[in-house]
Order: structure tokens, then sequence, then C-alpha cells
């Protein structure tokens, strides 16, 4: 009898405890993906992203076919795998275009990359910007904002969001 009251003890013990311990499991877990996330917020150093030219191939009646060149820099001690882009591009402070696209580039450690994407644009939509554009750009420099974010293929590690501004000198 007295060897069944100790297992009855046992069991009641487990019981009694058992829910604290695995809600005390639950919290140690989730504490430390949180901290996981922001050691990777912090770890990772932001990139700068530059436009460098602006190429016009392809002019129609319906859609004209920009090249849009990009200088991405990575100031971290790692190479940073990039799979999308986002942008939004204001020229002389007009939107003139905005997407996302996949890609597939790494940039070395501390160092840089560059990238270029077509991007089509509707004549009918975009035909008052562009004429302001290139009517003020006249003077030989338009003024541009660059703003987006940089999908990284690193586990846990969130997408990071770069904004820079600046002149394109037109030919």
């Amino acid at each position: 009898m007295n060897g069944s009251l100790s297992l009855h003890a046992g069991v009641n013990w487990v019981m009694k405890y058992s829910r604290r311990l695995t809600i005390a499991i639950l919290f140690l877990g989730l504490g430390g993906l949180g901290a996981c996330a922001s050691i990777t917020d912090n770890a990772i150093s932001m990139p700068e992203v530059e436009l460098r030219d602006i190429e016009v191939v392809g002019l129609g009646f319906k859609a004209q076919t920009f090249l849009l060149s990009f200088e991405i820099s990575n100031p971290n001690p790692f190479p940073l795998p990039v799979n999308h882009i986002s942008y939004g591009l204001k020229l002389d402070g007009q939107r003139f275009a905005s997407g996302d696209t996949p890609c597939g580039i790494s940039i070395p450690a501390n160092g840089h990359e560059t990238f270029a994407m077509s991007v089509e644009l509707d004549l009918l939509s975009t035909a008052p910007r562009l004429l302001s554009v290139v009517r003020d750009g006249t003077r030989g420099e338009i003024s541009y904002e660059l703003k987006g974010e940089l999908g990284v293929d690193i586990p846990l590690a969130p997408s990071i969001a770069y904004r820079t501004d600046g002149s394109l000198r037109l030919d």
C-alpha cells in the first residue's frame, strides 16, 4: 500500500508541474526566436543602392521600355544573396516607375554588384510625367529618389529596406 501511495503522489506532482514546465519551455522557446530575429535585424548592415543609369531601349506607340541600372554596395563582412528587389523611383519629384522583380545576385562581402532591370511603361499614363521630366531635364542633371526593399536569401532574415537619392547626368 505504501508503494501505491508514492506512485499516486508522483503522478500528482507530474500533473501539477508538467503544465508549468510546458509553459516555461514555450516561453523560453519563443523568447529565443525573438532574440534570433533581433540578432538577424542587427547583424545585417543596410546595403546602399544607387541608380546609375536610365537607358531608353524601346519606344513604341503604346509603351516605352527603359533599362534601369543599379549599383548595390554591401557593407557586411559576408556575401549578401539577393533573391528579389522592389523599387519605387521618382525623377525630379515625380513618380516614374515602381515594381518588384526576382533576381539571383550575390553581392560580395564588403563589395558591390551592378544590376539592371527592364521596365516597360504605358505611354498614356506616363506621357505627361515623362514630358515634364525630359523638359525639365534639359539642364543636364535630374534628381532622383529611389526606395524599396531587397529580399535576401538568408534564413530568418527579413527584407532589407533601402532609400537613396541623388542626381543623374542626362546625355
